[in-house]
């Protein structure tokens, strides 16, 4: 059996974080090293997926509703405008293998890829 996940902690109370709202499915919290004047996380609750490939081929209404929950979260924290970046693989910069978005606002120039 592996270890849950530091979001799956931070969900459980575990570890600390700043949960910003919640769905049966879905959460969403800060970001502890952000990247952007706005940088949010939408996690599922699930540890099934990896990577969004994984949650795309799984669960398409899964990520259909972390798409939904990131809209909302940039209509409430920015202007409505935001960035979506879903890494996959190390490669890529992905540190956590529980699929996750970050949602990044507010100050972004088009030289900037989020994290």
């Amino acid at each position: 059996m592996t270890e849950p996940s530091i979001f799956t902690r931070i969900r459980n109370g575990e570890i600390p974080g700043d949960i910003l709202t919640e769905t049966d499915r879905v959460f969403a919290l800060r970001d502890i090293a952000p990247q952007a004047p706005v940088h949010l996380l939408v996690i599922p609750k699930t540890e099934e997926y990896r990577d969004v490939t994984e949650l795309a081929a799984g669960d398409p209404a899964l990520l259909a509703e972390m798409v939904e929950v990131a809209k909302r979260l940039a209509d409430e924290h920015a202007d409505g405008d935001f960035r979506l970046v879903f890494n996959t693989g190390a490669g890529a910069g992905q540190t956590v293998f529980h699929v996750h978005a970050h949602v990044l606002a507010g100050g972004l120039d088009e030289k900037s890829v989020g994290a």
